[in-house]
């Protein structure tokens, strides 16, 4: 399916009317998952020309995203990594863990960016960073496209990492999100320490429920629409 390139416009009128110089693109991914943690990646790219076919990550094959991945570790100015636990999201919410993560993905960068674009309606950052919520920036905005490359390529090698311990769970392929195999291994073996004990997916299973851990309270974002209800594999 045809989609638009993603352009420099939002980091332009930032620079514009802000008068930033240092703009980073944020975007995050496993926040609708069952296991592992959530991932942020925080993005510098100045207004370089990007490299081809760069876009949201969820519109790229495996293949594509890996390739994508490797060439932009070398292609943005900088970029920082950032992770919270199963535990400390079952411990803070979803908010609270999306704004740890971020707050070290922007950490590890070695520049301290003058704004950021953060992908989605929500700003779960806030201060003391200034802060520009894009919906879909992930396929308009470079530097959020770039960010969204980074972090879901370098979660689902986490993710295959941890599944070497618990082959049943296939962490390989659906990355901790939920799917038929992954299921099926939650009803026959129990959570593993790599899933979301707070999750409503405990609610179904009568052998685990015990396990369930109270939510905090109710999050800013909205994870049912995230998959963390469904049983549909989204991999997002």
């Amino acid at each position: 399916m045809p989609y638009e390139p993603p352009t420099h416009t939002v980091e332009r009128s930032l620079r514009a009317t802000t008068g930033a110089k240092i703009v980073a693109g944020v975007d995050e991914v496993g926040r609708g998952a069952w296991a592992g943690p959530v991932t942020v990646c925080a993005a510098v790219t100045g207004l370089r020309r990007p490299p081809a076919g760069l876009t949201d990550s969820k519109l790229l094959t495996r293949e594509r995203r890996t390739a994508l991945a490797a060439e932009l570790t070398t292609w943005v100015t900088a970029h920082g990594l950032g992770h919270s636990s199963p535990e400390e999201i079952d411990k803070l919410g979803m908010t609270e863990a999306l704004r740890l993560a971020a707050t070290r993905a922007l950490d590890a960068l070695p520049v301290r960016p003058d704004a950021v674009i953060l992908d989605g309606k929500h700003d779960y950052l806030g201060a003391p960073w200034r802060v520009r919520t894009v919906i879909k920036g992930d396929q308009s905005c470079i530097a959020v496209a770039a960010a969204s490359v980074l972090a879901k390529v370098q979660r689902d090698a986490m993710m295959a990492e941890l599944g070497a311990g618990c082959s049943e769970f296939s962490f390989e392929d659906n990355v901790g999100y939920p799917s038929p195999a992954h299921r099926a291994a939650l009803e026959e073996l129990g959570p593993t320490p790599h899933h979301r004990l707070s999750w409503a997916y405990l609610d179904s299973l009568p052998r685990w429920q015990h396990l369930k851990r109270p939510r905090i309270a109710p999050d800013v974002i909205d994870l049912e629409s995230e998959g963390q209800l469904g049983f549909d594999f989204t991999g997002a």
